[in-house]
């Protein structure tokens, strides 16, 4: 695929405090990028950069090969979604969707066809003479991506674009994001801090954490095979146990010893909940059970050594309770190994 967004080398201070440290990145074209961090990772500020909000105190940011750097907004290929959708209160849907083709010069006839085209990629095209409070959260962020595909950006930049909405809002635009992104063919590049918002949505997952990438590709890999520590607790959860020894491929903890292959000093190890089963050679106790719907989370400690949590996802009928001596064991296959904070 063609590269179309190189960034090199971004470094961004506000005063003393470093927002953005040595970021770097290339994103293909036609992907669905997502930037993921909790708040402060920098993920924004990367995003702001990129669409000229932001001028970076050192780095250089290019697009289809042109360096874009110094270039404000309107000079750049790129249209930006706000999270608080930004449209204009006293316009039609219509004419909030042309604004950018006005400014632009198309003649009305033209922009009128594109406008109703638009709309109708983004099932909105009985909503043309409507107002924005006439319409629900999910109908005007559908508005808000029209409004910034119409004008054919090579990149479309989302900041946190679904953070208004309730949760079952929230699923149901997840799925529509990625079917118009998918339709159009255009670069998304979208940040958010919800694990599984990145995960549903992402071609593409670029994990932030003090101003740093920790950790950035395709999804399965990213959750399956985290890189560092911050990945694996961040991105999901999982069960982190210190490493005291490694040899033959064997790696040696408080709990037990574990197969696991490794190319590199292992300093722990890291197991997702649903590679750990009750039953096994691991004494715990329980000391939490969550109801989930389709399952139960539970937490125990190991009995000799209460300093490592374990937790496990079981059926939503086993009969677990808070207090209960057990065993658990892990699917070694799926033991991780990590050689410690980044």
């Amino acid at each position: 695929m063609t590269t179309l967004l190189d960034v090199q080398s971004l470094y961004h201070e506000f005063g003393a405090a470093h927002a953005v440290e040595n970021v770097s990145l290339k994103i293909e074209a036609g992907s669905y990028t997502v930037l993921l961090g909790p708040s402060g990772s920098g993920k924004t500020t990367v995003l702001s950069i990129l669409g000229g909000f932001l001028k970076p105190t050192q780095g250089r940011v290019f697009i289809n090969g042109v360096d874009c750097t110094n270039l404000p907004p309107a000079k750049r290929p790129t249209a930006t979604v706000f999270q608080d959708y930004a449209l204009f209160p006293h316009m039609t849907i219509g004419n909030n969707v042309a604004f950018g083709l006005r400014m632009r010069g198309l003649a009305k006839d033209v922009r009128l066809k594109k406008v109703r085209d638009m709309l109708q990629i983004v099932g909105l095209d009985t909503s043309f003479d409507k107002k924005p409070h006439q319409l629900s959260g999910g109908q005007r962020q559908r508005v808000a991506l029209a409004r910034a595909l119409i004008v054919e950006p090579s990149l479309l930049l989302l900041d946190e674009p679904l953070g208004a909405l309730d949760l079952k809002l929230r699923r149901t635009m997840q799925d529509e994001l990625k079917a118009i992104q998918r339709r159009v063919g255009t670069a998304f590049v979208h940040v958010t801090h919800d694990q599984e918002e990145a995960m549903a949505l992402a071609d593409h997952i670029v994990v932030m954490n003090n101003g740093r990438i920790e950790d950035q590709g395709a999804p399965e890999r990213v959750y399956g095979r985290p890189a560092t520590i911050f990945t694996a607790t961040f991105m999901g959860e999982s069960t982190v146990i210190p490493a005291s020894e490694t040899a033959a491929g064997q790696v040696h903890t408080s709990i037990g010893v574990f197969n696991c292959s490794y190319a590199k000093p292992v300093q722990f190890l890291a197991i997702r909940p649903e590679h750990v089963k009750l039953g096994g050679s691991i004494p715990v106790e329980i000391v939490e059970v969550v109801y989930q719907g389709s399952f139960k989370r539970v937490a125990a400690v190991a009995r000799n050594d209460a300093s490592i949590r374990i937790l496990c996802r079981v059926s939503a009928d086993a009969q677990v309770s808070i207090g209960e001596n057990t065993t658990v064991g892990f699917d070694q296959a799926h033991l991780i190994a990590l050689d410690g904070p980044h």
